[in-house]
C-alpha cells in the first residue's frame, strides 16, 4: 500500500484536518488508515526479522533486534516510495519519511515486541508452532489498536502521517 491512495482523508497541507472531523482535528478514519499504512511496513520487517532470527537460532534479543531493524527499514520504505512519486528528491523523502512514521513505528514496536517476549513460549517456538504465528498476530492486532489513538492526535496536530499528505494532494 503507498501513501498515493491516501489523498482526499481531510488532512491538507501538512497542517491540520478538515472541519468536521471532530477533536483532534483528524478523524478515526484517517488515522486507522495511516495506521494501516504503518502497520503494513512494521508487519513486514517485524515478521521477516522473526522468521529470519528464529529459523537461523538468534538468541532472542538478536531476533527482536533484528525485526525491529527492519520493521523501521520496511515502514520507512514504504513511506518513501509514494513520496518519491511524488517528485521529492531522495533527501527530502527520508525527512518525511522520518517524520512521518518514527512515532508510530516507535509504538508499534514497542507493544509488539513486548507481546513476543511476554507470552511464555512464544518466541522459542518454531516457525511451524502455532503459537509463533498466533502471538505474533496478537502482537500486531494490539499495536495497531493502540497506534491509532497515537496517530490521530499526532494528524490532528499536522504531524506525523499529516506530512505525507501535502505531498499527495498537488
Amino acid at each position: 500500500m503507498d501513501h498515493s491512495a491516501h489523498t482526499g482523508h481531510g488532512v491538507r497541507q501538512g497542517h491540520g484536518a478538515s472541519p468536521g472531523h471532530g477533536v483532534g482535528g483528524a478523524s478515526w478514519r484517517t488515522a486507522a488508515q495511516a495506521t494501516l499504512h504503518c502497520l503494513t511496513g512494521c508487519a513486514i520487517g517485524e515478521i521477516l526479522g522473526m522468521v529470519i532470527g528464529t529459523a537461523l537460532g538468534l538468541h532472542n534479543g538478536a531476533t527482536v533486534v533484528l525485526s525491529i531493524l527492519l520493521a523501521f527499514v520496511f515502514g520507512y520504505a514504504l513511506t518513501m516510495r509514494g513520496v518519491l512519486r511524488a517528485g521529492l528528491d531522495v533527501r527530502a523523502a527520508v525527512k518525511v519519511a522520518l517524520a512521518a512514521d518514527t512515532v508510530s513505528i516507535l509504538v508499534m514496536e514497542l507493544i509488539d515486541n513486548t507481546v513476543m517476549v511476554t507470552v511464555p513460549g512464544a518466541m522459542d517456538a518454531g516457525l511451524g508452532d502455532v503459537l509463533f504465528w498466533l502471538a505474533l498476530a496478537g502482537s500486531l492486532l494490539l499495536a495497531f489498536a493502540l497506534t491509532v489513538p497515537v496517530n490521530k492526535w499526532m494528524i490532528g496536530r499536522g504531524r506525523g502521517h499529516a506530512v505525507v499528505h501535502a505531498y499527495h494532494e498537488h
